[in-house]
């Protein structure tokens, strides 16, 4: 194969350095035709050496990563950003970004970013996934947020405003303490593993809740939830005394 022709773009030399040293370590795949300090000198070396791909800082001197792109237009060139803060993420994967990496950068993210640019592989529940990845690991809330992908759009959403989530077939409904609503593109098993530690409990093969917003347990024709917005949720028979115990604080 091929090796993959890149250039690395950052402001901040030292940043520069460390990326190509990891590079040329851990992902031999990928040669290094060049490097720009900002996104003028980005834009001549990219029409001198016309790379495959671009590992792009997002804040430089002289404007950003997203200005370059919009400079350099429809080229067909991929683009994984390099940033020291995720406020940016939703805006990169607008822009097609294989991928997104905080710095410091982690060597083993840095080699699965790669991965994708030889593989081709790139789905569009990727993005939603690794942008939870991030905000998961590098929100100094500890995890409060979640990205949500609808059909049309990408939403941070706090997951404190979350009331329920239900399956929907292969999408998932989202509840929210506003009263709106949104159908995500991914499973309700997906969220199940992602928002178990947090307080919310698998109650049906079709709900998902926030023990915080349940107003109370009604034992009767079954058992089912009563949550804080009047919704009525049923409770399986097998998850039955799971939700008991968490509702008493036993788990």
């Amino acid at each position: 194969m091929n090796p993959i022709q890149a250039i690395v773009v950052d402001d901040v030399a030292e940043s520069r350095k460390t990326l190509i040293r990891d590079i040329k370590d851990y992902c031999p795949e990928i040669t290094i035709l060049g490097e720009a300090d900002g996104v003028v000198s980005a834009a001549r070396l990219i029409r001198q050496v016309k790379p495959e791909l671009i590992f792009l800082d997002i804040q430089m001197q002289d404007g950003s990563g997203f200005d370059l792109l919009d400079i350099i237009g429809e080229e067909n060139i991929k683009v994984i950003f390099t940033t020291a803060s995720d406020a940016f993420a939703l805006k990169a994967f607008r822009y097609a970004a294989l991928d997104y990496l905080l710095k410091p950068i982690d060597v083993e993210e840095l080699i699965n970013a790669v991965k994708k640019v030889s593989t081709q592989k790139f789905s569009q529940s990727e993005p939603v996934k690794l942008l939870n990845e991030q905000l998961k690991k590098h929100d100094d809330s500890n995890f409060q947020r979640l990205a949500l992908h609808t059909q049309d759009k990408i939403y941070i959403v706090e997951i404190a405003e979350i009331l329920r989530c239900e399956s929907d077939g292969n999408y998932t409904r989202f509840h929210l303490k506003d009263k709106s609503t949104l159908l995500v593109t991914r499973t309700l098993k997906d969220f199940d593993d992602l928002l178990t530690p947090m307080n919310f409990i698998r109650v049906h093969q079709s709900h998902l809740v926030n023990i915080v917003f349940v107003r109370e347990f009604n034992k009767r024709d079954g058992g089912y939830l009563i949550m804080r917005d009047g919704s009525e949720v049923l409770v399986s028979t097998r998850k039955r005394a799971e939700v008991i115990d968490r509702l008493e604080g036993k788990k």
